[in-house]
């Protein structure tokens, strides 16, 4: 069990890792070429405000999964684990967000990772050894 704990463990770094740098390289540019139109339905916001929110979010992402792989501050891993899956989950399922074609799958592989991720965060805030073993 331990060992499956720290694979799942592992996998949500490597994907939030990967997701807050994706999701900060997209905001960042947006931001340094002064578009102002960056299209993602499935977030509430949008405009200028959609630009900032994803780009203090991903380094608050970056942040959090640095210093849980580190072995401090796990909360703030699995509090932005939470917000990326209720956000997912939210946006796709919950709201008016229309699917292009083959997409639906996608945001399927993609709302099922972060809840794997999500229970990786959940263990990684009770691990007991900061190298990151039970």
């Amino acid at each position: 069990m331990a060992a499956l704990k720290a694979l799942i463990r592992y996998f949500s770094y490597l994907f939030h890792g990967l997701l807050a740098l994706f999701l900060l390289a997209v905001s960042g540019l947006a931001l340094v070429s002064g578009v102002q139109n960056l299209h993602l339905g499935m977030l509430p916001w949008t405009g200028s405000t959609l630009i900032y929110v994803v780009f203090f979010g991903s380094l608050y992402g970056l942040l959090s999964v640095v210093l849980a792989i580190r072995g401090s501050w796990q909360v703030l891993f699995f509090l932005w684990s939470l917000a990326v899956a209720v956000l997912l989950v939210k946006g796709y399922v919950f709201s008016g967000y229309h699917f292009s074609t083959g997409e639906a799958a996608k945001a399927g592989y993609l709302m099922l990772a972060s809840v794997i991720a999500l229970i990786g965060a959940w263990w990684a805030m009770f691990q007991t050894d900061p190298r990151g073993r039970y």
